[in-house]
């Protein structure tokens, strides 16, 4: 049985040695070109779900994937709401805390729809805000001694106050161009507070589009990240016990098992995309070099997670177009001062 050479490719791969990274060749100085970017660049979809996405930027640099990342987070809107104005709040949270709450309840409206609120003290109009009112007691269940039960979702009504208490006030001709289904908050479970009975909410709430930079609560998602795709290579067979400990230094999935006519059992490695950059083989003697982990430096791992208003796809699209229309005002500036 051979085994290829595990740095024979001829990118430059990242070295996990057992102390320090190293890497095999330098990158070649054209490689970042546009010219060069124009030929390797591609994009591919591992998976595109309803509130996550995952996909691999090839040849790209750095520098760009990172600003794809920061432009999610804090350039590219959503609706949420900016003021609360407060009849009546007669529960145990304060003010501030129950308007902070409500402002981190993410929303389904479409900014796309919406246009920036240009004077922030101005009248709210269809174009450019969206209003909803919160109003709810909590009383005595009169129906609780039958139950025998002390249970406050017994003892009381409406104990728990959760997002689905949140109706929508159409201003405009928002009633025709929406549906409430289609403005209101992501999940209808969401806890905002917890009453007892005298306690009592009377709010009104008006959001706004507006962009991560201004506060995290417009940010479209939960989180965004990339990682380098990690590569591990077998250097030379590894069989019986050691197999079992090599595919136990690396996560699940990394390292297969593959049993043979002869009732050996051989590690292989099944999918190096799982790898976390585990160092533990360098704890066995034995097997340490049996084994090369490895980074491809322009092959990137990007994940969105939505939280609901924009899908993941839709999100990144709306970055780069951002970040055209950034360079283009650059362009233009430069050659009007130039």
């Amino acid at each position: 049985m051979t085994m290829e050479s595990p740095l024979a490719e001829q990118k430059p791969r990242i070295v996990l040695q057992e102390y320090k990274l190293a890497q095999t060749a330098p990158i070649a100085k054209d490689h970042f070109t546009v010219k060069s970017f124009k030929k390797s660049f591609k994009i591919v979809i591992i998976r595109n779900e309803q509130n996550e996405m995952e996909f691999d930027m090839i040849g790209i640099h750095p520098f760009l994937v990172n600003a794809f990342r920061r432009l999610i987070l804090s350039d590219v809107p959503t609706m949420s709401i900016e003021k609360v104005y407060i009849s009546n709040n007669t529960s145990v949270i304060q003010d501030e805390v129950l308007a902070h709450r409500l402002g981190l309840v993410p929303l389904k409206a479409d900014p796309r729809l919406f246009d920036y609120k240009e004077d922030a003290s101005a009248e709210s109009n269809e174009n450019d805000s969206l209003e909803f009112e919160l109003k709810i007691k909590c009383t005595y269940n009169k129906e609780a001694n039958k139950k025998d039960s002390s249970r406050a979702e017994d003892m009381y009504k409406n104990n728990n106050v959760y997002s689905r208490h949140i109706k929508w006030l159409p201003v405009g001709n928002q009633k025709e161009r929406f549906k409430e289904s289609e403005v209101g908050p992501i999940d209808d479970n969401i806890l905002l507070a917890k009453m007892r009975p005298g306690h009592e909410l009377d709010l009104k709430l008006v959001a706004v589009k507006g962009c991560g930079r201004d506060h995290a609560k417009f940010s479209p998602v939960a989180t965004v990240f990339y990682r380098l795709l990690p590569d591990v290579k077998l250097t030379r067979p590894v069989e019986g016990e050691a197999a079992l400990r090599l595919q136990s230094c690396f996560s699940p999935g990394v390292i297969g098992i593959r049993h043979e006519k002869d009732g050996k059992r051989v590690a292989y490695v099944d999918n190096a995309r799982y790898d976390t950059c585990s160092r533990n083989a360098f704890r066995h003697d034995d097997i340490k070099d049996a084994v090369v982990a490895t980074k491809i430096p322009d092959h990137f791992v990007f994940t969105i997670e939505s939280v609901g208003a924009l899908r993941p796809d839709v999100i990144f699209t709306e970055a780069i177009t951002i970040l055209k229309n950034k360079c283009a005002a650059l362009l233009e500036e430069l050659e009007s001062t130039g």
